[in-house]
């Protein structure tokens, strides 16, 4: 599974993107323009919160109708088709949601450059579709989501693997991303992987200061497949790594409600359906 690593700043970083994504689902950045130390900082300050007793108070209203905001406890969530729970707690951050003070600068400062970010890549991405699959899109990938109130920004707490915890459970079981485009800051640890069309698992190799990218399942439905939605999941690591956390800050980029994925979808139908596949739409 050959995943590129694009250089952001080469003349030919677009073409390289596309060419990676179309190929495996996949690709990783490097010399972009977040800046390594905010990332870092908001690593810092997150992991401060999930250690807090105040992050009940900011817990999620699963009566709120559309997407929440919040705070999400230790297994609230399944992938599709897996009854188990993953082993993470996290947090919700969209533009217009709440947020813990002493996480609030990082956070925004970090949403607003990844947002910024996707809206280039994006058009990176529509410059590399075929003319017979971009004069299909119902508008322009960069429009898709530009000032999209559904982006969501998940800031993800793995806690380190309990002696007792069920045999066949996973920090995160395999799953594809729901949205256009997934921009994920390199994690505290190691444990992503990708699945080829052979079924076999590889490593997703993002060092420190570097960004992973994956196409969504939105991406996917509205460019034919062209962009496809790889399969992925994070590993529970073993022997004295399972005693340490690991933390991620993944964004996604969602479309405006209105943006029609194809003739069955529009994207509030399609994020509708998943956010209850996944059991996100029940009280925790």
């Amino acid at each position: 599974m050959d995943i590129l690593t694009v250089d952001y700043r080469s003349p030919d970083a677009a073409k390289l993107f596309a060419k990676s994504l179309h190929e495996t689902g996949f690709a990783v950045m490097k010399n972009h323009p977040i800046p390594y130390e905010l990332v870092q900082k908001a690593f810092e300050i997150w992991a401060g919160f999930f250690a807090s007793a105040h992050k009940t108070d900011f817990m999620f209203d699963a009566t709120k109708a559309g997407a929440q905001d919040g705070y999400f406890p230790f297994k609230s969530e399944n992938a599709k088709g897996y009854d188990k729970k993953n082993l993470m707690e996290f947090f919700h951050y969209y533009r217009w949601g709440k947020l813990p003070p002493e996480v609030t600068k990082e956070t925004v400062e970090l949403f607003n450059q990844m947002e910024k970010l996707g809206t280039e890549i994006l058009g990176w991405l529509e410059a590399g579709l075929p003319e017979g699959i971009r004069s299909q899109l119902s508008m322009p990938l960069q429009d898709m989501a530009k000032g999209s109130d559904i982006s969501l920004f998940r800031i993800i707490h793995y806690p380190p693997i309990a002696d007792d915890e069920e045999p066949d459970a996973m920090r995160s079981a395999p799953h594809e991303d729901i949205d256009l485009l997934t921009i994920l800051p390199a994690a505290s640890a190691p444990g992503l992987q990708a699945r080829d069309l052979e079924g076999n698992w590889h490593s997703i190799n993002c060092d420190p200061g570097q960004l992973a990218f994956n196409a969504g399942d939105m991406l996917q439905m509205c460019t034919k497949g062209y962009y496809p939605s790889t399969t992925h999941q994070v590993i529970n690591p073993e022997d004295e790594d399972a005693r340490k956390p690991r933390f991620s800050m993944p964004f996604f980029f969602h479309p405006h409600d209105y943006v029609r994925l194809s003739e069955d979808y529009t994207a509030f139908d399609y994020l509708e359906e998943r956010l209850n596949e996944l059991g996100l739409k029940k009280a925790v």
